[in-house]
This record gives C-alpha cells, structure tokens and sequence, in this order.
C-alpha cells in the first residue's frame, strides 16, 4: 500500500491534488481520539490545536483551504471544531473515516460527562458540599453565556443594521415565549430579502413580524399563568423519543457555536418537557465547561437526568448526527450551498435570529442566578477572566473557581 492517498474532489481551491498521508483506520481513530482528549478551553482552542497539527506541520491540506473549508462550517449548524474532525477523517479515508474522526474526538468528551452524571445524580445532589460547590458555579455559568453573546454576535451581526434589528426582535420573541422555530424562519427571510434589495418588502414582514409577537406574546403572558420554579421532586421523566427528537431538532439548530444549543435544550428540557430544573441545567453547563469536549457535551448530561443512560446515550447521537451527516452525505453540495448567495443570506440571518435568543436566554438566566453579593462577586470576576484572558484553560479554570469559591463561602 501507498503512503500517500490523493485527496478526492473536495479540492476546489486549486486544481492540484493534495496528497494526505495514508492513514489506517485505527490510527485515524487513535489521532482524533488524541485530539478529544486534549480538547480544553472551547471552540477555537480546539480548532488551533486541528489545524496546528494537520495543516501547518502535516500539510494534509493548504492553509487556504483550511480556512474555506472553516468558513462552510461556521455558516452550517453544529460544532465546528467536531464537524472539521469528521471533514479531515472524510478525505482521509472515506465515510467510515468521518465515522470515525468525528467518534474519536466526541468519544472522551461523552464518556467523562456519563461519569460526572451518574456521580451527579447519585452523589451530588445529596451532599451539602457538593451543592454549595454547584451553586458557586452557576453565576460562573452565567458570566460564560454573557461572554459567548458577545463573541458570537461580534462575529455574527458586523454592524450590519438588519441583523441588529433581527437579533433584537428574535430576543423580545424569546421573552414573550414565541416559537423559535417560527422566529428563525422569519429571521432568514427577513435577511433575505434585504439582501436582495427588497427593503420595502423587509420592513412590511418586520413590522408584521413586531406587531404578531406584540400580540401573541403579551395575550401568552396575561392568558397563562407563570411557569413554577419545579423542585426536584415534581420534575416528570422524559420518553426516549422526546429525547431523542430534542436532540436532533437542537442539533439542527446550532448556528454559531455550541453556546447556540442552549435556549433550544433549555426550552425542551425545563419549560416545555419539564424534565429537569433550572438549577439542574445549569449544573449540567458548568460541568461541561471542566471536560476537554465540545461544550454540546453537556446534552448527555440533559439527556441522563430526563432518561437514565439509554436517554445519555440517544440525545447524544441525536446532537451530533447532523455534525456527522453534513460531511458524510456530502461536502461538495454544502460548498455550493454556502456559495449561494441567497442560501447565505438566510443563514446570515438565522445566525443573527440565534444571537437574539442567546441573549434572552442569558437575562434568564441572569435573573435566577445573580442573586446575592457573593453570586455579583463570582459573576463579576469571572466575567473579567473570561474578556481578559486568551489562554485554553480559562473557562475550566473559572468554573473551578467559582466551585471552590461555592464550597469555602456559601
């Protein structure tokens, strides 16, 4: 056998063929898993820590390239960083090698979250330690989402008026308990046609868009009555199916990072199924900031409270099938669809429709959990950590922080 495999038609940014060192399917899977086991400190630490080893010191592919094949990502729903994994095992060795690039990187992640879960459930809650510990993590939580809306709306919206508009009214829909499904179609509608220059059209389906939310929401808000804080002991269990589903629907849904799965996993799991407390989401979020994993990790943690391990395990390969199927059904029509220019605007505004629920979600949060000096005192440090610092180990180490802080003070 060869030592080089010719890349395949995925390479469209020259017209010479790259040559990717062969690779057997066991070292594949063995690299990648290497790389989900070192994979601190979120998206971009992850995709430097990729590109460090494959682009720049192996040469699988062109810089160029690297970064096209990135922007395609960043366009689509899902993890970046995963979904490069699966690309790279794809013109390495086919399907089964995106099968098994894309399970290495996850594999560590799921298997360390299904740990501090069932230790969770069956430990945690019943130790004073061990929730004065999550407590101190909840505003350090908090402090990560305020933290994400700012780096994916600085990417996402780049001063472009209509996407501010379109944020803002997706985070008042959110507040008033619209569908988001309905709020993100409109969103890329929206966009799309200001993009084509149909501004008069725009402003029509914005306003309508305005005085819909207007009424449905504020007729939700005085027509039902609040939800109630649920205890752990009123929470219901969730069917495997509804599991399942939540999982795929968020995982289609996960424009701009991994941060933008948690209005819609919030919305299923603690309002619409009720299958988990507030406190509890946010304790699956801050355990999820400690592992070397994408931070979509933390649905194995949703899933386990709503459905034991059987449900763990089908949220998980419900999030993550999308990441999966985009490369494996096949690259060279996603390339076209990004190059698509009216696509690109609905996904442009979908993106900017994501940012708005983001931010609602995170006043949410915030009104729950920053109660209290000690609660200002860990948002407010971790906040500035997380704007000040750059290193890969900042989010782990203000979680960590926060639960000691949570231990020793409260």
């Amino acid at each position: 056998m060869t030592n080089y495999q010719q890349a395949n038609s995925l390479n469209t940014t020259s017209n010479t063929n790259l040559l990717i060192p062969h690779q057997s399917y066991a070292s594949l899977f063995l690299r990648f898993l290497k790389f989900g086991s070192l994979a601190w400190g979120g998206p971009f630490a992850q995709i430097a820590m990729i590109r460090q080893e494959i682009v720049e010191e192996e040469k699988w592919i062109t810089p160029e390239r690297f970064n096209r094949v990135l922007a395609v990502y960043q366009a689509l729903p899902g993890p970046e960083a995963h979904e490069l994994c699966v690309y790279f095992g794809m013109v390495a060795r086919g399907r089964t090698g995106a099968l098994l690039a894309g399970l290495g990187f996850m594999l560590p992640g799921f298997v360390l979250m299904l740990s501090l879960s069932w230790f969770y459930v069956t430990v945690g809650i019943n130790s004073p330690i061990f929730q004065a510990v999550f407590l101190g993590m909840q505003p350090a939580v908090a402090a990560l989402i305020v933290r994400a809306v700012h780096r994916i709306g600085s990417h996402a919206l780049h001063n472009d008026n209509w996407l501010w508009v379109i944020a803002f009214i997706t985070a008042l829909a959110q507040l008033l308990n619209i569908n988001f499904l309905v709020t993100l179609f409109i969103a890329g509608l929206i966009y799309t046609l200001a993009q084509r220059k149909q501004n008069q059209l725009a402003m029509i389906l914005t306003a309508g868009f305005v005085l819909s939310i207007a009424y449905f929401g504020l007729r939700g808000l005085y027509s039902t009555q609040p939800l109630a804080d649920l205890t752990s002991a009123s929470i219901k269990s969730a069917s495997l199916l509804t599991l399942f589903w939540s999982g795929l629907k968020s995982g289609l849904l996960t424009f701009g990072g991994a941060y933008t799965v948690i209005p819609f996993l919030r919305h299923d799991a603690v309002q619409a199924g009720a299958w988990m407390t507030n406190t509890q989401f946010l304790d699956g979020l801050a355990l999820s900031g400690l592992l070397p994993a994408p931070l979509i990790i933390f649905s194995t943690f949703v899933g386990y409270i709503g459905g034991g391990v059987p449900g763990a395990v089908l949220i998980t390969i419900a999030i993550f099938t999308p990441a999966f199927a985009f490369t494996m059904i096949g690259h060279e029509y996603l390339e076209r669809l990004v190059d698509n220019k009216s696509a690109h605007a609905f996904l442009d505004g979908i993106t900017a429709g994501v940012v708005g629920l983001i931010s609602a979600t995170a006043l949410g949060i915030l009104s729950e959990t920053i109660l209290g000096i000690h609660a200002w005192i860990i948002f407010s440090i971790g906040l500035i950590a997380l704007f000040q610092s750059k290193a890969k180990w900042t989010v782990a180490a203000v979680v960590l922080a926060a639960g000691l802080y949570g231990m020793l003070f409260l």
